[in-house]
């Protein structure tokens, strides 16, 4: 999942990014902050321009126009996004957790001709086979002098085709191989100009980004808000939790977006007396637990915004401010919940005195599009990974979730995380909810591992203070979770194995054998040592 995007594009809306790009080119008070340095809007497009003129000498006609940028939040990917869309270049965003052969098949998958690196990332083209690609180091005097013969290059936005490709994102593989995502326009403008109507942005606005620019959530949810509300953006080279909040301040930051797990990360940070003394006014990402959205907005007090969606952009859930806390909001058609495999649409949710799901079998499907793709356009050079998205019409997210009586839908976890315990399925998204109510875990994750019949339950937990006999207490007080979804082992963790997105890599811990720290005993709902 990543920042929401809309199912469809608005009438009205801004078709093209340059035509959101285009009235900035005179804007002098706005543009970007890195460290101790500020480039206005103006003189940023400039910087674009030449890149743009720049990297066109570099390119061969003959084939796709794509620039690969392998580097973190620093100005240049600022300015190579703005010279992709005044050259009609694609951009291809690069993970620098990737090595080699891996990389070098992303490489290839995305038809670069360009790599653009850094001094932080350049090593990690040492052992990839590049035939056929230039790579230019940002950080090198190559790079400055061939910028020297286009510095007197301008901005011109030329009438771009709303459905033609600007970027190309990979997925974040924690389901497996990721996929090259195809990001038009039309995606990305459409979505910027909506959210930032939606949370009122404008040119005395500073969105703060630390997010990976490699990803849709910062391009999304950061930088397109930035350009469609004429803010400022101010850069951070990689996320930081303890100077999250610092940043916000310096910069006067009134937007953030986040994805994953940071919000976590910036609560385990030790409490100060003016946490709450910030200008930051909304916080708007997806994947953060309610235990973590209602604790930043009360210290930090700061609205926190929760969405559902993907980098495909095929479904998207927007929370209403009568969501229950733990719900992705209301299901609006034309997304539903069907069956993986029937294919016919879920029961509604049924739960007992004690708020347990009684008819998870009959309840929990995958969450789908079912009148198409909304503004997924497909992979690049996947047409296998395509057909599975696509099945009979139907955009299918991968992610499983159920809808109570009052239409609202709680996730329920991944495809992959849909767990056989007993004879019954079991999503590990409801139990991974229970568990963070705990005030002494941090971070919760609950996976399957194969057993002699099935699958048994296991949770890593970063919970630094927790004893076997507090979990065993708190699970007995959890009246809506059932006996089977107790995990059978549990390991306390100081971290979780995560993406550079701060997603939790469950294929990670599944596979890791280390012994767990308590395990429950097979006729008790009490937890001890193995």
């Amino acid at each position: 999942m990543t920042a929401q995007s809309p199912s469809n594009s608005t009438s009205g809306s801004p078709a093209t990014v340059g035509e959101l790009l285009e009235p900035l080119t005179e804007v002098t008070e706005a543009g970007l902050y890195f460290q101790d340095e500020f480039v206005c809007w103006r003189d940023h497009l400039q910087l674009s321009a030449s890149r743009a003129a720049a990297i066109d000498e570099l390119i061969d006609p003959k084939r796709p126009r794509h620039m690969a940028l392998l580097l973190d939040n620093i100005p240049e990917f600022s300015y190579l996004l703005g010279a992709a869309v005044l050259g009609e270049l694609v951009v291809v965003g690069l993970n620098p957790t990737r090595r080699g052969a891996a990389l070098a098949g992303d490489i290839r998958t995305a038809d670069c001709q360009i790599v653009l690196v850094e001094d932080a990332t350049a090593h990690l083209l040492d052992d990839v086979d590049l035939t056929g690609v230039t790579v230019l180091n940002v950080d090198r005097p190559q790079w400055s002098d061939l910028l020297a013969d286009y510095a007197d290059a301008r901005p011109h936005f030329s009438e771009i085709d709303p459905e033609a490709l600007l970027m190309l994102i990979f997925t974040s593989g924690t389901s497996g191989d990721p996929k090259a995502v195809q990001c038009s326009h039309r995606k990305f403008a459409a979505s910027g100009a909506m959210l930032a109507t939606r949370f009122g942005l404008g040119p005395d606005d500073v969105v703060y980004l630390s997010m990976p620019l490699f990803h849709s959530n910062a391009i999304i949810a950061g930088w397109m808000v930035a350009v469609a509300g004429g803010s400022s953006v101010a850069l951070r080279r990689r996320f930081s939790a303890s100077a999250f909040f610092d940043d916000i301040r310096r910069y006067g930051a009134t937007y953030a977006n986040y994805v994953g797990k940071p919000l976590s990360y910036v609560l385990a940070t030790p409490p100060r007396p003016d946490d709450a003394d910030n200008p930051l006014r909304i916080l708007y990402g997806n994947e953060a637990s309610a235990a973590d959205i209602v604790a930043v907005s009360e210290r930090f007090d700061v609205r926190v915004v929760d969405g559902f969606g993907s980098t495909e952009g095929g479904v998207a859930i927007a929370r209403t401010p009568d969501t229950p806390p733990d719900a992705l909001g209301p299901l609006m058609p034309p997304n539903e919940i069907r069956d993986p495999s029937t294919g016919k649409v879920c029961a509604t949710a049924l739960f007992d005195d004690h708020g347990r799901l009684v008819n998870a079998d009959e309840a929990v499907g995958e969450i789908v599009n079912s009148s198409g793709g909304g503004l997924f356009t497909g992979y690049y050079r996947n047409p296998e990974a395509d057909a599975e998205r696509m099945r009979d019409g139907i955009y299918h997210s991968g992610d499983l979730g159920y809808v109570d009586a009052d239409g609202y839908v709680y996730f329920a976890g991944r495809l992959g995380d849909w767990v056989r315990v007993d004879g019954e399925n079991m999503g590990t998204g409801p139990i991974e909810r229970v568990l963070l109510r705990h005030p002494g875990i941090a971070m919760a994750a609950v996976y399957g591992v194969r057993a002699d019949i099935g699958d048994e339950l296991a949770a890593a937990l970063v919970a630094p203070n927790l004893t076997a006999d507090d979990l065993t207490e708190f699970l007995s007080a959890q009246t809506d979770l059932g006996p089977k979804q107790w995990p059978s082992r549990v390991r306390v963790v100081t971290d979780l194995p995560r993406t550079d997105t701060f997603k939790i890599l469950k294929r990670t811990l599944a596979a890791d054998d280390a012994p767990p720290t308590w395990v429950r005993t097979p006729r008790a709902l009490e937890y001890v040592a193995p």
